[in-house]
C-alpha cells in the first residue's frame, strides 16, 4: 500500500469523524432548539390562558351579574366590557399561534366555543333580572373557566416535558461529545503509531543506509519495506549503490589493466636497453636496427595508449577541440592505408574509393584517428595474411567510410558493450590483444561530435564491417562543422 493511500485513509477517517461530530452537533442543536421553542410556546400559552381567565372574570363582574358595577369599578379602573370583549380574539389568536400539539389546538377550539357560548348567554340575559342573568351566564362561565384550566394544565405538562427533553438532550450531547473526542484521540494515536511503523521506520532505515554508504561501507543496502513510495526510494538507492560499486570495481579493473598494459612495453624497452648495454661490443648494425624497431613499436604503443586516455579524459571534461574544414574523404582513407602499409603488418590492405571526390566537413586529424583506430582493431583481431578492406562510398546524402576485416567477429550480445569505455570482449581478452578498451569509445564520441554515427555489422568467425556515416558536404561549404560551442569545443552532452 502506498504512503499516499495510508495518508488518505487516515485523513479520510479523521474527516469522517469530523463529519459525524458536525452532524451530531447539528442534530442535537436542532433538537435543543425544538425543545426550547416548545418550552417557550408552553410558557407563552400558559401566560395567555391565565390572562384570558382574568379577563373572563373581569368581564363577568363588569357585566353586573356578580355584583353592581359601582362596587367593582375601583378594582378594574380603565377596563370596559367592550375593551375586554375586543381582547378575547387577540388572546385566542395568540393561543393558536403558540399551540405545539393537536391536543392543545383541540382545547383552544373548545375554549373558543365556550367563550362564544358565554358571550351569547350574556347577550341573551341582558334584559333579564340579575338573578335570572346569573343563572343563565354562570354555567357558560364555568365551562369556559374549566376549559381554560385544562389548557393551563396541558401547557404546564408540555413545559415540563420540554424541560426534561432538553435535559436528556444535554446529557446525550455530553456523551456524544465524549465518545467523539475519545474516537478522535484514539484515531490520532493509532494514525501516529501506524505512520511511525509504516513510514517513519523505513524512512529512517533508508537514511541510515545512505549515511553508512556515504561513510565508506559500500556493501550497505537499504531494506525494501514500507509503502510503495519508500520501497521505490529504497530500490532506487540500492540500484545507485550497485551502480557506484560496479563503477568503482570497473575503475579498479581499469587501473589494473592500464598498469599491466603499460608494464608490457616498458618491460620490453627495459629489456632492450639492458641487452644493448651488456652486448655493446657485439652489437651489429642489423641487431641495432631490430632493437630500434622494437623500441619504436613499443613507444608507438605507449603513445597510442596515452593518447586514448587523454582523449577520453578530454571528452568527459567537454574539452575536445575540433578544427573543422572541408576535406575529401578519399584522402583520409588513403592516408590511413599508407600509414599501415608502411608498418609491415602482415596483412593485405585493400583501398576501395570512387573516382569522384566525396567531401565531408570535419577535423581531418580526428577523422583519421577514428579510421586508424578501426584499421588497427581490424589488423589486431584478424589472422595473419588476411585481407582488410578500407574504402569510401556514397549513400544518398551521406558518406560512408568503412573498414571490413576477416577477423574473429562480434556476437550480438557483445555489440551492446562494444563502444563502452574500458570494455574488452571475450575473444580480445583471450588473444591478449594490446589495448585498454578505450579506442572504440573515443572513436564513437568523435564521430558523434561531427554529427555522424558508427554502424557495425559482424558475424562471429567471419569478420566485421565498421561504417562511419557522415553528412556529405558541398564544394561551396564553409570550413565549420556545425559548431556545438564557440571555439570548437564540444560539450560533454554532445558526446553521449
Amino acid at each position: 500500500m502506498s504512503l499516499r493511500a495510508w495518508l488518505a485513509a487516515i485523513m479520510g477517517g479523521l474527516a469522517l469523524l469530523t463529519l459525524v461530530a458536525a452532524t451530531a452537533l447539528i442534530v442535537l442543536t436542532n433538537a435543543q432548539n425544538h425543545s426550547a421553542n416548545t418550552l417557550g410556546n408552553s410558557v407563552e400559552g400558559l401566560h395567555l390562558a391565565e390572562e384570558l381567565e382574568i379577563d373572563l372574570l373581569i368581564h363577568f363582574r363588569l357585566s353586573g351579574v356578580a355584583a353592581p358595577v359601582e362596587a367593582t369599578s375601583t378594582l378594574i379602573r380603565g377596563r370596559t366590557l367592550e375593551s375586554i370583549e375586543a381582547s378575547f380574539p387577540r388572546l385566542l389568536d395568540g393561543l393558536n399561534s403558540t399551540a405545539s400539539s393537536t391536543a392543545e389546538q383541540g382545547l383552544i377550539r373548545e375554549v373558543d366555543q365556550h367563550f362564544e357560548a358565554y358571550l351569547a348567554a350574556q347577550r341573551e340575559a341582558a334584559e333579564l333580572p340579575q338573578r335570572q342573568r346569573a343563572q343563565r351566564a354562570i354555567p357558560a362561565l364555568d365551562a369556559a373557566l374549566d376549559s381554560l384550566e385544562r389548557l393551563v394544565q396541558l401547557n404546564v405538562e408540555e413545559a415540563r416535558s420540554a424541560r426534561e427533553s432538553s435535559a436528556d438532550l444535554n446529557r446525550m450531547g455530553n456523551a456524544v461529545g465524549l465518545v467523539l473526542c475519545g474516537l478522535l484521540l484514539v484515531s490520532l494515536v493509532t494514525g501516529t503509531f501506524l505512520l511511525r511503523r509504516i513510514a517513519w521506520q523505513p524512512l529512517r532505515d533508508i537514511s541510515q543506509a545512505m549515511r553508512r554508504f556515504g561513510a565508506g561501507r559500500k556493501r550497505t543496502r537499504a531494506p525494501v519495506a514500507g509503502p510503495t513510495e519508500l520501497r521505490d526510494m529504497a530500490r532506487t538507492f540500492n540500484e545507485m549503490a550497485n551502480s557506484l560499486t560496479h563503477q568503482q570495481e570497473q575503475q579498479l579493473a581499469f587501473l589494473a589493466g592500464v598498469a599491466h598494459e603499460l608494464r608490457n612495453p616498458l618491460s620490453a624497452l627495459k629489456l632492450s636497453t639492458a641487452l644493448t648495454e651488456r652486448s655493446r661490443a657485439q652489437l651489429t648494425p642489423e641487431r641495432m636496427q631490430r632493437t630500434l624497431a622494437l623500441v619504436g613499436r613499443q613507444v608507438e604503443r605507449l603513445d597510442r595508449m596515452v593518447g586514448d586516455l587523454l582523449d577520453s579524459t578530454r571528452i568527459e571534461a567537454g574539452k575536445l577541440e575540433l578544427r573543422p574544414e572541408v576535406r575529401d574523404s578519399r584522402e583520409l582513407a588513403r592516408n590511413v592505408v599508407e600509414l599501415y602499409r608502411s608498418s609491415d603488418s602482415g596483412h593485405v590492405l585493400q583501398l576501395d574509393v570512387p573516382e569522384a571526390p566525396l567531401l565531408v566537413r570535419g577535423d581531418p586529424d580526428r577523422l583519421e584517428q577514428v579510421m586508424a583506430n578501426l584499421v588497427s582493431n581490424a589488423l589486431k583481431y584478424s589472422p595473419a595474411g588476411s585481407r582488410v578492406e578500407v574504402g569510401v562510398r556514397r549513400e544518398a546524402d551521406d558518406v560512408l567510410l568503412f573498414v571490413k576485416d576477416q577477423g574473429i567477429g562480434i556476437t550480438e550480445d557483445e555489440k551492446s558493450m562494444l563502444f563502452a569505455p574500458f570494455q574488452r570482449l571475450g575473444d580480445a581478452r583471450s588473444k591478449r590483444a594490446p589495448g585498454v578498451g578505450l579506442g572504440l569509445s573515443v572513436a564513437r564520441r568523435i564521430v558523434e561530435a561531427h554529427g555522424g554515427h558508427i554502424e557495425v555489422e559482424s558475424t562471429p568467425g567471419a569478420g566485421s564491417l565498421f561504417c562511419v556515416r557522415l553528412a556529405l558536404a558541398s564544394s561551396e561549404a564553409g570550413g565549420a562543422v556545425e559548431p556545438r560551442e564557440e571555439g570548437g569545443v564540444v560539450p560533454p552532452d554532445a558526446l553521449h
